[in-house]
């Protein structure tokens, strides 16, 4: 499991261990794992020209003492101060003393453009707000070089609490980060600045206490995978009704059912108007016609995607939310949610929605969204009273529990932007529930072996082969 701390536990923690260890021995220990992790990138470090940007503070001078160790070892290290008069003394001296030299701003476009590689160490994790001009003109030269960047702790210019970017930031091919990961190095937009991300520890666990964000990793996954005995049977195993699709959409009723399926379903009870398209696909499903009251006996229920907006569609909604079993809502069937029915629901109920559907539930624009998810899916749980699923570049789970660490899905990847993705994630994931995880674990595996099956799968892809390959990805988490 990766975790994730915000600022304030971060320089709580940092605080407690700098009482107990000699003074700057946490600085050495970052410069240490920074210096090393350079060294890695560059291959060579003797002769390798490398720039500091250096801004104030501590962030700033691991920068610096990391370009020391590396002059030691023989590389041409140039640190341009971004602000003079607040430059970690410390560090400066280091190194000076190692054989290395400063200039000023102005001068750092030249020297960058013959860099190797470019230290970004302009602003630490309490850093606010975009990259201010000076800074922009560093960053693009270092862009212009083909240089390799490799931020301190995080690119400067995003906020390591959110993963917001509200201005200029760098945009880096390698992240060292110390002590734990940051949620704004796992959520996008601020994600995809951040590169390859290298963590290095420098002993705060002891004192981090509860952690904000989580990505499950193959051992988490493999763990909660349910895995039937010689006595189960089909109802052991998990029953899933699917109530999904219409006469023009009758392929997201197969995709659902392909992906409820293909994920360990032990049977899938099919309600609507696709059943001649899903028995097609799958004579295995039990299709009926009827209402979801009249499909027999499930362990979950898939409602939305492809239902349209119909009165029947409505009436199917409010029946599955009138049910005593786990209940995820998608597509269509998010457009007819109330928060206090749902709130109101005896058993757990599960939302997946997209960026365009969670602004259209929160009455935010999409862009507001994209930007602030963090935000967006803990708003939506505590709206509803429901753990919430929010698709995107970040896949996040919220849990409607205060205090319950956001988890954030690690295995993405833009392949699943086609058309039925969606639809299968639902399938899979109302099988999970089906077998009996309770929402935010079947929501965080489903999202993972999706997201697995789909880099298995390799693209370009169909939401079908996505659904093919959910098999192998299960296969790939247990070996």
């Amino acid at each position: 499991m990766r975790y994730g701390h915000g600022v304030e536990a971060v320089r709580a923690a940092e605080g407690e261990l700098m009482a107990r260890v000699p003074e700057g021995a946490l600085m050495q220990r970052a410069a240490a794992g920074l210096a090393a992790a350079c060294g890695d990138v560059l291959g060579r470090v003797y002769g390798a020209r490398v720039v500091v940007l250096a801004g104030s503070g501590s962030n700033g001078g691991d920068a610096l003492f990391a370009g020391a160790r590396l002059a030691k070892r023989g590389a041409a290290v140039t640190a341009v101060l971004l602000a003079s008069d607040r430059t970690h003394e410390g560090g400066l001296a280091a190194l000076l003393a190692a054989g290395g030299r400063a200039v000023h701003p102005a001068d750092g476009p030249a020297v960058i453009t013959r860099a190797h590689l470019v230290l970004d160490g302009i602003t630490g994790i309490g850093g606010k707000g975009g990259l201010r001009p000076a800074a922009v003109s560093l960053a693009e030269a270092a862009y212009e070089a083909r240089a390799a960047i490799v931020a301190v702790d995080l690119p400067s210019g995003v906020d390591a609490d959110t993963g917001e970017v509200r201005g200029a930031a760098v945009r880096a091919d390698v992240t060292v980060t110390f002590g734990t990961y940051k949620p704004g190095l796992l959520i996008d937009p601020a994600a995809g600045l951040a590169g390859a991300l290298r963590l290095v520890d420098i002993g705060l666990d002891p004192y981090l206490g509860a952690a904000e964000l989580e990505a499950l990793q193959h051992a988490d996954v493999a763990a909660l995978l349910p895995d039937p005995t010689g006595e189960s049977d089909k109802y052991a195993r998990g029953v899933v009704g699917i109530a999904a699709g219409s006469q023009r959409y009758p392929g997201a009723a197969v995709l659902a059912v392909s992906g409820a399926l293909r994920a360990g379903a032990g049977a899938v009870r099919y309600v609507g108007p696709g059943g001649e398209a899903v028995l097609a696909r799958h004579p295995e499903t039990l299709v009926s016609t009827g209402s979801p009251h009249e499909a027999g006996r499930v362990q979950a229920w898939v409602v939305g995607p492809g239902l349209g907006d119909t009165p029947q569609a409505r009436t199917t909604v409010g029946e599955v939310l009138d049910s005593d079993v786990p209940v995820l809502v998608d597509a269509d069937g998010l457009r007819m949610l109330d928060p206090e029915r749902v709130r109101g629901r005896t058993a757990p109920t599960l939302l997946t929605p997209h960026a365009g559907e969670a602004a259209a539930l929160l009455g935010w624009d999409r862009a507001d969204v994209e930007a602030r998810r963090l935000e967006a899916v803990r708003t939506l749980a505590a709206r509803f009273g429901a753990t919430v699923l929010l698709k995107g570049s970040t896949t996040l789970v919220a849990d409607p529990r205060d205090g319950t660490p956001v988890r954030v899905n690690p295995t993405g990847t833009a392949w699943l932007a086609t058309a039925g993705s969606g639809d299968v994630l639902s399938g899979l994931t109302g099988s999970l529930l089906a077998a009996r995880l309770d929402p935010r674990d079947a929501a965080s595996v489903g999202a993972y072996l999706h997201g697995l099956s789909a880099r298995l799968a390799e693209g370009p892809l169909s939401a079908l082969d996505v659904a093919d390959t959910i098999p192998a990805a299960w296969r790939n988490v247990r070996s």
